[in-house]
This record gives C-alpha cells, sequence and structure tokens, in this order.
C-alpha cells in the first residue's frame, strides 16, 4: 500500500543556522488519522504548510499521491485534492453567508451554480449542520464557524484533510460535534492539536516534533474494525 503523502528529510528555519524542522520525514497512508504534537513553536503549522506548497523548505522532498511536489504547478495540483482546514476559521470563511462560504470551494473548480448548491446541501446534510444553510457566517459562534469551516473544504471533495489546532476555542458541544464530524470520514487526515483528550479519541498514530526531530509516540493501531467501532460510537 503506498502512501498519499510522504515528506523525506525535510529541514527549514526562520533564520540562518536555527532549523524549526531538522530532517524531519513522515508518511500519511489511507485511513489513517495521524496527530502531530508538540510544544508551541515546534514546527507543527510550518509543516502543514510546507505539506501543500505554501512555505518552501530549504532541503528535502516532498512526495503526493506517488508524484514528487516541487513546481508551484504540482502544488496546485496538490492543493486541489488536499483540504487545509486552518487554526482561525475566520481566516478561512470570508463570504457573506455559510451557504456562499461553502458554495465557493466548487464553483471555483468548475462546478456550474446548480452543482454548488447541490453540493452544499449534500454535504451540510452529511455534516448535520442544513439549520445554518441560511446564516449570516460572521453571526456564527466560533464553534459554529469551525464546523462551517470543515464542510467548506469536504465540499471540494478532497482525498486527505489537514487540521491546524481544529478544537481552538470549541465549547465541549461543538467539541463532541467535531469528533463524530471527523471519525465518521473516510479521508486521511494530518492534524495539529495540543488536546490530548482529541488526540486520544481520533489519533491511529501520534508523532511528536520536539527541537526540531520527530518522534515516535506508541501506536494505536488502524484496523477496519476499530474503524467500523469508532464510526458506529459516533454515529
Amino acid at each position: 500500500m503506498s502512501s498519499l503523502i510522504e515528506l523525506n528529510d525535510i529541514s527549514y528555519g526562520y533564520r540562518a543556522g536555527q532549523n524549526v524542522l531538522d530532517h524531519v520525514s513522515l508518511t500519511l497512508d489511507p485511513g489513517e488519522r495521524l496527530f502531530v504534537a508538540g510544544p508551541n513553536g515546534a514546527g507543527k503549522s510550518t509543516l502543514l504548510r510546507i505539506i501543500v506548497g505554501l512555505i518552501k523548505p530549504h532541503a528535502g522532498e516532498i512526495q503526493a499521491f506517488g508524484k514528487p511536489r516541487v513546481t508551484e504547478a504540482e502544488f496546485h495540483d496538490l492543493r486541489c485534492r488536499v483540504g487545509f482546514i486552518v487554526q482561525d476559521p475566520d481566516d478561512q470563511l470570508f463570504c457573506p453567508t455559510v451557504i456562499e462560504d461553502i458554495a465557493f470551494g466548487p464553483l471555483n473548480l468548475g462546478a456550474s451554480r446548480e452543482e454548488a448548491l447541490a453540493i452544499v446541501d449534500d454535504v451540510l446534510d452529511q455534516l448535520h449542520l442544513k439549520h445554518l444553510r441560511e446564516r449570516i457566517t460572521h453571526e456564527l459562534s466560533g464553534g459554529e464557524k469551525r464546523l462551517v469551516s470543515v464542510a467548506a473544504v469536504l465540499a471540494m471533495k478532497p482525498d486527505v484533510l489537514l487540521l491546524d489546532e481544529p478544537t481552538n476555542a470549541l465549547d465541549e458541544e461543538n467539541m463532541r460535534r467535531l469528533e463524530e464530524i471527523l471519525l465518521g470520514l473516510p479521508q486521511a487526515m494530518i492534524l495539529v492539536s495540543h488536546d490530548p483528550h482529541f488526540r486520544r479519541k481520533l489519533a491511529t498514530r501520534i508523532i511528536e516534533l520536539r527541537t526540531g526531530k520527530m518522534l515516535q509516540l506508541p501506536e494505536k493501531k488502524c484496523t477496519a474494525s476499530a474503524r467500523a467501532k469508532e464510526a458506529e460510537d459516533a454515529s
């Protein structure tokens, strides 16, 4: 089984001689929910941005879906298949209404208005968020914005998800709803989170970034029966 994402010997530093990432390698396989843990400033968010080509590493190689990614055209193709959910949903939601925000991605990928609206309804129905369809985006709570940002990314039908601190500022109810949504998704994903409960609930594998190096933590096996049980518990 080939990996969906593969990083080999990635190095990056904001200052000369001070690498926040020092020869870091990782793989993401189908069905995995890979968590990246580590202290503030360890380079976790930087790592996600490198994967999608928003930051160019000083050294190392990136492969995705069986192809090397070097040029901007190659990363553009990657970004069409990888959904990136950033820390602050206000950085991701910029249209006046929820329906417009979720439709924006499909429209940008070439869907007709009718097709985009059908995708919006399908995604909102899938995530049990249809009550938010006509809401004004800036009037949503922080938790509602987070769930809508997930819906907006899923509307583009990505093969892989990257989530950067998705539980920030979530209350208990929206935290539980986010867990249910993510457990029910088929996509492989890389998640950055400081929340140990969230990691225990979702992780199939955990790695830690510390002083620029990648540490493999004890693995939680991701079997088909375990995924089925998780989906059943989430429903």
